[in-house]
């Protein structure tokens, strides 16, 4: 089972402790700059741990863009070591579920971008129900989804 947990001073070096497979540089920031984000951010975002079996297996950040307005997930990450066992798809299910709950504001939309050449993020993602908005930022796919 997967859950997330906010990242506080108590699990914030198992956030940095988190690695990528070789040759995922490319697809995602590290939790370090994703949590200087959050930090300047503050007000409209919130870092989570994935955490399977009560391990911190990887991390992801909502944040709220007041000036569409939408919701956006940002920077998720698997742990090398706890990839290839579901729990990405797990996790984007517990933002999802979170998202619904509407914590900084009134929308039904979700986007996020995906790395055109990460086949897998991406299978996973329209798996889900995202679909790409035919937005295209260098290397990155921009891809959304409508809750309600």
């Amino acid at each position: 089972m997967v859950e997330l947990k906010p990242i506080t001073e108590d699990n914030f070096l198992d956030a940095f402790n988190l690695k990528l497979a070789p040759g995922q540089e490319d697809f995602v920031s590290h939790p370090v700059r994703s949590l200087a984000q959050a930090y300047v951010y503050r007000t409209q975002c919130q870092p989570f741990g994935i955490y399977a079996d009560g391990v911190m297996a990887g991390y992801v950040m909502v944040i709220y863009d007041y000036d569409v307005p939408e919701y956006d997930v940002w920077h998720m990450m698997i742990d090398k070591d706890f990839q290839g066992k579901g729990f990405g798809g797990e996790a984007l299910d517990r933002v999802l579920d979170y998202i619904r709950t509407k914590p900084f504001g009134d929308s039904g939309r979700v986007a996020l971008t995906c790395n055109k050449n990460n086949p897998s993020a991406m299978k996973l993602y329209e798996k889900k129900g995202f679909a790409l908005t035919g937005v295209e930022d260098e290397d990155e796919l921009e891809m959304a989804l409508t809750l309600w």
